[in-house]
């Protein structure tokens, strides 16, 4: 940890998992930005169009899922395969803990601005339970409802015979860290545990011993039998054009009704996503924990990549905003976890890189500045 550096280009820290730099020491999020400019996307319009085709309904019905919060990315991905494309997609939402109004607000208007839409209500307690497990035993506060966006939404389309589903944006690729799907629009069941769950998936479900594997559908994969007699395509809207999270949120804005939260999210700068849970805010100051960079760091990298800020101006940014504790939901968190605050803090300092920070007046302070 003495060995710390941050991407020349952007704020990507060397502490983020399955990052990797280059020689002139760039992360390979800012290797893939600058690849994107010349890329050759005419090949991926037409593999997305060869995809569409072969999955386009023949009888009237619904030829993809969309899964959706109401917010910027899954808005945007929706309406230009139901107005670009000419498909008929469903849209699915996993209803999040501890939702907030304004994501509710978003998830109406982005219903009413007219999309078939399902929305999925998995065990609350039982939510709340494998919530819990995954804050304490993956430091991941809604690992739960992580899941279930995953598993919950696939065994719907596979129940209503759609093998096509349309996720946003690859973070891997996107945001730096594995590369193994940068060139390959498919992603496996297997690479979602792996990736998406960090290996976690079977420690935290394995740990639910009273509770009945029918209990557990939502959070539960398909197996090799389940799917060997239907087809099954995941894969991700990043994969076919070029990303840009602040184009998806004005289209969002205009064509869907999202609209932004009253105040700065958080921990960032920004007002325009991740509105749609309360339990994000707790995501992200344990990954400033974990790893050194918080919300701001990646929303700061987000704006230096698509050119609209400099990297002198993200690091004052980050040094605002970066490992904001979530005071203003303490009670709601102790509540939902049904934890002391000593318990609660137990978990926090549980997760803390002590090379990385240091306790003063029972608050984890850095020990390190960005550079």
């Amino acid at each position: 940890m003495k060995q710390i550096y941050w991407c020349k280009n952007c704020l990507n820290m060397s502490t983020r998992p399955r990052i990797e730099f280059d020689e002139k020491g760039w992360c390979n999020a800012c290797q893939w930005m600058d690849e994107k400019k010349n890329f050759d996307w005419g090949t991926r319009e037409k593999e997305l169009n060869s995809l569409l085709d072969k999955y386009r309904s023949k009888s009237g019905g619904f030829d993809c899922v969309v899964p959706v919060s109401g917010g910027k990315d899954g808005s945007y991905v929706a309406f230009n395969l139901k107005h670009k494309y000419g498909m008929n997609p469903l849209t699915i939402t996993v209803a999040p803990p501890l939702a907030l109004e304004v994501g509710d607000k978003n998830l109406k208007n982005f219903i009413n601005s007219g999309y078939n839409h399902i929305h999925i209500n998995p065990d609350v307690n039982l939510m709340q339970r494998i919530n819990k497990q995954g804050f304490i035993e993956k430091g991941f506060p809604y690992y739960g409802w992580l899941i279930a966006i995953q598993s919950a939404v696939i065994r719907t389309a596979l129940n209503f015979n759609i093998p096509l589903i349309f996720y946003g944006e690859d973070g891997e690729v996107e945001y730096g860290g594995s590369t193994e799907t940068k060139n390959n629009s498919l992603m496996s069941i297997q690479y979602q545990k792996d990736v998406w769950f960090e290996g976690g998936y079977d420690l935290v479900m394995n740990s639910l011993v009273d509770v009945d594997t029918s209990e557990l559908y939502f959070w539960s994969f398909p197996d090799d039998n389940e799917i060997k007699d239907k087809e099954l395509y995941t894969t991700t809207w990043s994969h076919f054009e070029p990303w840009d999270s602040y184009r998806n949120y004005l289209v969002a804005k205009k064509e869907c009704g999202l609209q932004e939260a009253d105040e700065n999210n958080n921990g960032t700068f920004t007002n325009f996503s991740q509105n749609d849970q309360a339990l994000y805010s707790l995501h992200a100051y344990i990954m400033y924990l974990k790893f050194g960079f918080g919300r701001g760091t990646q929303d700061a990298g987000i704006e230096i990549r698509r050119g609209a800020m400099t990297r002198d101006q993200a690091i004052n940014l980050v040094r605002l905003y970066d490992g904001h504790y979530p005071e203003e939901h303490l009670d709601t968190y102790l509540e939902y976890y049904q934890m002391t605050q000593s318990d609660f803090d137990s978990v926090l300092d549980k997760w803390v890189n002590k090379s990385l920070f240091k306790k003063v007046d029972g608050r984890w302070i850095p020990t390190f500045q960005i550079q």
